[in-house]
């Protein structure tokens, strides 16, 4: 798990290292085990005030469109540097006008072992056309409960990082053979 000081200090270091051009604000910054993702806020494109829903969301769509074409050598370079220094792969993202949407990203796999009922729950998604397959149901589930629980997961990740650095006030602490900090996901920050 990623902590709260690990998190600033990715964060300190895409917005030293991003262009001021770039985003109009560096809203996100996260990471996990596989990837940090970044998005950035741009501007919302100039519409009367009263365009149709229709038109202002080809509007913002386009506008997205042209900022990943636009910025795709400069964020691959920031890329680049990142991934070399904490050896993950960075993904991208926007916020326009209201509208997220992420560029490519990495879909990492997890297995699981799933009892009939809990099967079942997958099973009759997929009927119900809600998902594909029961990889699909699974995703569909984990976003379910990721927007109708954040309040407790965000509780859960202070109680993780309160635990870590109890940890490591411990009488162990000067013998720690992890070496040196680490970055996201546990690679070591070599520089």
């Amino acid at each position: 798990m990623i902590t709260t000081e690990q998190t600033e200090k990715l964060r300190g270091w895409f917005a030293g290292r991003l262009p001021d051009e770039l985003f109009e604000e560096l809203t996100d910054v996260t990471a996990d085990r596989e990837e940090i993702t970044v998005i950035g806020r741009i501007a919302a494109p100039r519409l009367a005030e009263d365009a149709p829903a229709a038109e202002r969301k080809a509007a913002v769509d386009a506008r997205i469109q042209e900022f990943r074409e636009r910025t795709r050598d400069t964020r691959m370079a920031v890329a680049r540097d990142a991934e070399h220094r904490f050896r993950h792969k960075v993904s991208w993202g926007v916020v326009c006008d209201g509208e997220r949407a992420l560029f490519t990203h990495v879909a990492a796999p997890v297995m699981t072992r799933l009892r009939q009922p809990e099967r079942q729950v997958l099973d009759t998604l997929i009927a119900a056309g809600v998902a594909r397959s029961r990889s699909d149901a699974l995703a569909w589930c984990v976003r379910l409960v990721q927007r109708h629980t954040d309040d407790w997961l965000t509780e859960l990740r202070e109680s993780l990082e309160h635990v870590q650095r109890v940890r490591a006030q411990g009488p162990d602490a000067a013998s720690d053979p992890t070496g040196p900090e680490e970055s996201p996901g546990g690679a070591t920050d070599q520089g």
